[in-house]
């Protein structure tokens, strides 16, 4: 039977009510964030922080449920976490998006953003020298691979406090309908990797030329340190590697102090490259935490 006008009209002036209330809402919470951005200027903390973007997403992921979508839930906080950012100070993305990779763009905008103030550059040095001349306070650059003939990340290898570090990896959540001509990618930009319970960090090796790959993973692994190799590059007289590690690991954890003096004079610098908060497992994306569990328990029965 079809409903009646009257249920129709009612069901549509509750929604409205919702909507208003969810306005409201935006609008304390946009208050809120000001405040927490004067405390933070007085505090001379950075605005942008990765790690409380992350927790938030992944919390809301876990207490999710019904049969909204959890890919458009992330898509909405992203949305509104970039907003919230750009009420704090201002905020510009740099982004590697050539002609063939325009896969880059996508994954910047869905993260940082629709209204997000972003610029395209056809190299990766030039989203580099954007970053450097200030034009930018984060920088998206393709996942790191072996066969780069020049890679990005070596030119960023520095023991500056304030040198330019990884602070995420995109996408965090589904792509939905982003252009899949590309990997996933790392968001590069200011600050100092916060730990979130599910995190990755990255280090760079300076080292001699003759020193074994397979030496310096398998004194990592007896270290208790899960680790991967993203990259390795050959400069004349020099080698350098790119590793991932499970966890988060600080440049001061007392294991990597170990692997300095196991290897000796032939590790030159151990660098820190910064990190990023794990994305969500794509089954959780799709789902939401609960959702899946509960499907699970009904197919058992």
């Amino acid at each position: 039977m079809a409903p009646h006008p009257s249920d129709l009209e009612d069901l549509r002036r509750r929604i409205d009510e919702i909507d208003d209330r969810l306005q409201d809402l935006l609008i304390e919470r946009g208050g809120i964030v000001l405040d927490v951005a004067s405390r933070k200027r007085a505090g001379s903390v950075a605005f942008h922080q990765p790690a409380r973007e992350a927790e938030i997403i992944r919390r809301l992921l876990q207490r999710h449920r019904g049969e909204f979508p959890t890919g458009a839930l992330v898509r909405i906080w992203r949305e509104m976490i970039g907003a919230m950012v750009r009420l704090e100070g201002p905020f510009a993305v740099a982004v590697y998006a050539p002609p063939e990779a325009q896969g880059y763009w996508d994954l910047a905008r869905d993260h940082y953003g629709s209204h997000a103030p972003m610029s395209g550059y056809a190299t990766t040095g030039q989203v580099i020298r954007a970053m450097a001349d200030g034009h930018a306070a984060v920088g998206v650059l393709p996942m790191p691979q072996q066969s780069d003939p020049d890679p990005w990340w070596w030119h960023l290898l520095s023991q500056d406090a304030d040198a330019l570090r990884v602070i995420a990896r995109l996408p965090f959540g589904p792509r939905g309908n982003a252009r899949r001509d590309v990997g996933d990618a790392l968001a590069i930009g200011h600050g100092v990797q916060q730990p979130t319970g599910r995190d990755r960090t990255l280090i760079a090796t300076e080292n001699a030329l003759g020193i074994s790959r397979h030496r310096m993973f398998d004194t990592l692994k007896g270290l208790d340190l899960q680790c991967t190799l993203l990259a390795a590059y050959e400069y004349p007289e020099r080698g350098y590697h790119l590793i991932e590690l499970e966890g988060f690991v600080p440049i001061t954890d007392p294991r990597l102090e170990r692997f300095r003096l196991r290897l000796g004079e032939a590790l030159h610098r151990l660098l820190p490259f910064g990190g990023y908060a794990v994305p969500p497992p794509e089954p959780q994306v799709v789902r939401g935490a609960g959702e899946t569990e509960r499907r699970a328990a009904e197919a058992k029965g």
